[in-house]
């Protein structure tokens, strides 16, 4: 499909239904941190996810391919993958989902602080940037009316959640503006889960226990996470990334 210039209509209502599901997420890692330690859970689920992604993707014939230069910047996007949700993972064992959310989704705006300058076209106007301004003011008005008294384990939760979505972050620009663009949705994914699943699966040990209290309703939550939000949903987002201007998201988002 060729490059868009704007949002049109499916691509607001694919975002609405993506962000409803990122939003989801938080609760359901959450839960299932009850079972399985956040830094371990968060290794698991990229090798789970791993298999019906490289299933899908050669039985529709996608473009899988390492020899086209991208490798190099396919294991960077890795580590940067591996970063985002090691430190959302964690955060989520610090603070509230509600504050989590409000943290890392902070994203789109330094996505869109980084366009302006990496991206051609893709340069922030004065609706843009007031856009921007207000959903920040929001985010600060939104964590003064919950009257919570932020403890010291709250703010190393924000902190970590703030550091997942400048990982997350990078990954929309770096996707955008190297060869990484020219790759099919479900190669980016695939470098990322590969590398996501080795690298926290072997520093998960570090973090304590790797597995807590494993119920049914724990692996049932696990596997939603395994093929709707991961499977699903990430290979959905780096196809809009690859079509839509990469700020426009941002501000939608």
């Amino acid at each position: 499909m060729e490059r868009k210039d704007r949002i049109d209509a499916l691509a607001a209502t694919t975002l609405i239904i993506m962000n409803v599901l990122l939003g989801l997420n938080q609760t359901l890692v959450k839960l299932v941190n009850d079972g399985f330690a956040p830094v371990f859970q968060s290794g698991l689920r990229s090798a789970c996810a791993f298999v019906p992604v490289l299933g899908y993707a050669l039985i529709m014939r996608k473009r899988l391919s390492v020899a086209d230069g991208s490798l190099g910047l396919g294991l960077v996007n890795g580590l940067l993958f591996s970063g985002e949700f090691c430190l959302l993972f964690l955060a989520l064992d610090y603070t509230t989902v509600a504050r989590v959310s409000l943290f890392f989704y902070i994203m789109p705006v330094w996505v869109a602080l980084g366009a302006h300058f990496l991206i051609p076209g893709e340069r922030l106007t004065l609706v843009r940037t007031a856009g921007l301004v207000v959903a920040v003011s929001g985010v600060a008005l939104a964590l003064g009316a919950g009257g919570e008294s932020a403890t010291r384990e709250t703010w190393t939760g924000d902190l970590l959640a703030m550091g997942g979505a400048v990982f997350w972050a990078s990954i929309a620009l770096l996707t955008r503006t190297t060869r990484l663009a020219q790759c099919s949705p479900e190669m980016n994914l695939l470098y990322q889960l590969a590398v996501s699943a080795v690298v926290l699966i072997a520093i998960a040990p570090l973090f304590g226990d790797m597995v807590r209290d494993v119920t049914p309703t724990v692996l049932g939550i696990f596997a939603f996470q395994v093929i709707v939000i991961v499977a699903i949903g990430f290979v959905v987002w780096f196809w809009i990334l690859s079509i839509y201007p990469v700020s426009h998201m941002a501000s939608f988002s």
